[in-house]
């Protein structure tokens, strides 16, 4: 599985690309963050975003798209550009039939480090570890963006499971298939 890892945020927008498989090492494919100047218009920096996820999403070719899930944050003016970032990279992804995953920070930070509150320093290093790399991508914006993807290499597969358990118990369905004909089901 090759699943591009999005840190979103107006400044400095995270991007990583990993390629593996539950038990196998993942590998680094690619990291970089997108950036754009804190002075131009939002509507401007999210063109700049738009167009730096689709030429990541033109060079790697991944699977899928895992993006980091806002949070409630103390600075709202924060928390919106990140959202509008966030929305970017759903909408590059949604564009070309890509899945795309919703990790919140504690899930991403659990699976990379073993603990929810890690710090940015430990998922760095863990990063480091798991990839085998010479040293901590950075800023941490891009360790961060790599931790998503492996994060969801790791997680995807068992709550794809989860899902299909759920829609094939009895007298479940999936949302997309309508009712037999004939049936009083809504």
């Amino acid at each position: 599985m090759r699943v591009l890892g999005v840190d979103p945020g107006l400044t400095r927008c995270g991007v990583g690309v990993v390629e593996g498989t539950v038990g196998r090492p993942p590998r680094m494919l690619g990291v970089g963050v997108i950036r754009t100047p804190a002075e131009q218009d939002t509507a401007e920096r999210l063109v700049l975003i738009e167009r730096g996820i689709e030429e990541w999403l033109d060079a790697h070719r991944p699977e899928s798209v895992a993006v980091e899930r806002v949070f409630s944050q103390h600075n709202v003016r924060t928390v919106m550009g990140t959202a509008q970032a966030s929305a970017v990279a759903m909408l590059c992804a949604a564009r070309r039939g890509l899945p795309v995953a919703l990790h919140t920070p504690s899930e991403v930070k659990a699976a990379v480090t073993g603990s929810g509150q890690a710090d940015k320093a430990q998922v760095g290093a863990m990063v480091t570890r798991l990839l085998r790399l010479a040293e901590p991508p950075k800023p941490a914006d891009a360790a961060d963006a790599l931790a998503l993807a492996i994060c969801h290499i790791w997680r995807s597969p068992g709550q794809q499971r989860l899902a299909a358990a759920r829609f094939a118990a009895p007298g479940r369905r999936h949302p997309a298939v309508p009712p037999p004909k004939g049936s009083s089901a809504a």
